[in-house]
């Protein structure tokens, strides 16, 4: 991988080596969902849009991680509004079924609103102390969530909100099965163009914000918050850009979430989901857009993948040794191990923390790791 980034960095002013390679990625991402579907069924092309949705995910927390360095392990409570913000407006619920068009940005904004309200307080804090308050914050939407179904049923409680529309835009229809110029389109087909499209928008704007003013910013409030104010940056109102941000990449998530599975509940939105995000981030590279994709791409595929582990087993032993879903847990948590004890900057760092890390190695006294 960092050798196709090399070659991509020595041949990006040459016009037709980088449009050549766009049509490649275009033609290869826009066949994708037919050849997973021939080779491995519909369930991996449902599997695959999800892979989408936590790229999105995973590329709106690396805003707040990756770039500003504020630890936040309740990155999923923008998630979960920017789902309930659809699903409630766009339900039997309160009747109102508003057009996707419309929803979507809303639940963004409405979410980046959530961004702001949790970064004021916490603009003084740092590390483990602002790791505690956000995770206390997405768990306090969770309850919210699961209890605001009495004196007056806004979230319908524990048992969710479902007939949720699908996104729809005029007559067009993501979630019905479709034949257009003479090729069948199923909604999981769909569905991944339109991830797709919205993926790709905020890799272009993340990638953007980094190379940015703003992003540099960021960067030099992670990496020293007193010189990067003693240098005129408005730390306050930069980190609070970052947690609006980041939320917002959340919001448009969770939106594209409950139009897709017609059905939300507190259940889907819980602490391990914040954690499996943050893992994604970490893994892959904070801070760098293939890194992270990357890091989406093995900690939502993978966990499938080992699904068929207790088949397996079934099958050469005759019974169910491991269960699949302890085997998936106990071989995620090795895997994490051992990359943050071989590559602790991650499987795809970018140049810079590439290059940061190999100077703290080389700096620390005799007998002393800088892994931790």
């Amino acid at each position: 991988m960092n050798t196709l980034i090399d070659w991509w960095h020595r041949n990006r002013r040459n016009t037709r080596v980088v449009w050549m390679t766009f049509i490649v990625v275009g033609v290869l991402l826009a066949l994708l969902p037919f050849a997973i579907d021939a080779a491995f069924g519909r369930t991996w092309v449902r599997i695959f849009d999800f892979v989408l949705l936590y790229v999105m995910l995973a590329l709106g927390l690396n805003i707040v991680v990756g770039y500003a360095g504020l630890l936040d392990l309740g990155y999923v409570a923008f998630y979960a509004v920017g789902a309930y913000v659809y699903a409630l407006l766009a339900s039997a619920h309160f009747d109102l079924h508003l057009p996707f068009w419309v929803l979507l940005p809303l639940g963004a904004v409405i979410a980046a609103g959530f961004g702001v309200l949790l970064g004021a307080p916490t603009l003084r804090l740092r590390g483990d102390y602002l790791a505690i308050v956000t995770l206390g914050f997405g768990e306090i939407i969770r309850i919210f969530l699961n209890n605001l179904d009495r004196p007056y049923n806004i979230t319908n409680g524990p048992q969710g909100i479902n007939l949720v529309d699908p996104a729809q835009l005029g007559a067009f229809s993501f979630s019905r099965t479709q034949s257009i110029g003479g090729i069948t389109f199923s909604g999981a087909h769909k569905y991944y163009y339109l991830f797709l499209a919205l993926t790709l928008l905020i890799i272009f704007v993340s990638i953007r914000l980094e190379r940015s003013r703003i992003g540099r910013a960021w960067v030099a409030i992670r990496e020293d918050e007193v010189a990067a104010e003693a240098m005129g940056i408005n730390t306050r109102n930069v980190k609070l850009l970052a947690f609006a941000m980041g939320a917002t990449f959340g919001g448009v998530s969770g939106g594209l979430f409950a139009s897709f599975q017609g059905f939300v509940s507190p259940e889907s939105f819980g602490l391990m989901d914040s954690i499996m995000i943050l893992c994604m981030v970490v893994l892959g590279g904070m801070g760098h857009v293939p890194g992270v994709i990357l890091g989406a791409l093995l900690l939502t595929i993978l966990p499938e993948m080992l699904r068929y582990v207790g088949p397996l087993q079934q099958q050469w032993v005759g019974r169910v040794l491991v269960e699949p879903a302890d085997l998936r847990m106990l071989l995620f948590g090795l895997a994490l191990i051992v990359v943050m004890l071989l590559r602790p900057a991650g499987l795809l760092p970018s140049t810079q923390r590439r290059r940061e890390f190999k100077s703290d190695n080389a700096n620390a006294p005799a007998g002393t790791s800088t892994t931790a």
